[in-house]
């Protein structure tokens, strides 16, 4: 069975140390490498294609931030997922905005790093129970007004049905519509909602009501 290699980027060296420890035990992960910041991490990226980046976001020289936009931009399918001790929602909507597949609290449980390595590996997205309660909770301190949602009836709907993990033709045909219509609708939500991935539509979709978590 094909493993998974992965680059941790953080700034601490106990914390990779320990996480590549943890990690080394999952016989489905392989080659695991570090970085100390997103200028080490872009270096490294140009001699590696890793499978998974594990992402701190705020460090020295570079944050997880920038250096998440910067190595997208030279390998747009790379999956990156942000680790973080902040509960802050403003940190994982920049990092959504940036291009990260999912989040995960540096407290974790390796379990919970796993699974999300598992998921985000298999094209999925993957938010922690933690990051969504606390986004969740933040959100829902918003005033509704504040908030306006730009989606379509249809749209919303669509979204709906991509937050709930289907597929465009599971949509097409959970509407009864060609999937080619699906397609468009999908590419008119992305340009309304101005982001990137589905883990940013998750996002707009918890602070517009359009799902409850």
């Amino acid at each position: 069975m094909e493993k998974n290699s992965v680059i941790i980027v953080d700034d601490h060296q106990l914390f990779r140390e320990g996480l590549k420890l943890m990690l080394n035990l999952n016989p489905l992960i392989g080659s695991i490498y570090q970085a100390a910041n997103g200028v080490e991490f872009l270096e490294l990226l140009g001699k590696l294609k890793p499978d998974i980046v594990l992402m701190d976001i705020d460090m020295p020289v570079m944050d997880g931030i920038e250096a998440t936009k910067k190595a997208l931009l030279l390998y747009p399918d790379l999956k990156i997922i942000a680790l973080s001790m902040y509960g802050d929602d403003d940190y994982y909507l920049k990092m959504i905005e940036a291009g990260a597949r999912g989040f995960i609290l540096k407290n974790s449980d390796i379990e919970v790093v796993e699974k999300a390595i598992d998921e985000v590996f298999a094209g999925q997205n993957y938010f922690s129970s933690d990051v969504m309660a606390n986004l969740v909770l933040n959100l829902n301190k918003k005033k509704s007004g504040e908030i306006k949602n730009e989606l379509t009836e249809r749209e919303s709907e669509i979204l709906y049905l991509i937050c709930k993990g289907l597929s465009n033709q599971e949509i097409a045909d959970t509407l009864f519509l060609s999937k080619r219509t699906i397609d468009k609708h999908r590419e008119n939500i992305l340009s309304k909602t101005n982001v990137k991935n589905t883990a940013g539509l998750v996002m707009y979709a918890i602070k517009h009501g359009i799902i409850h978590v």
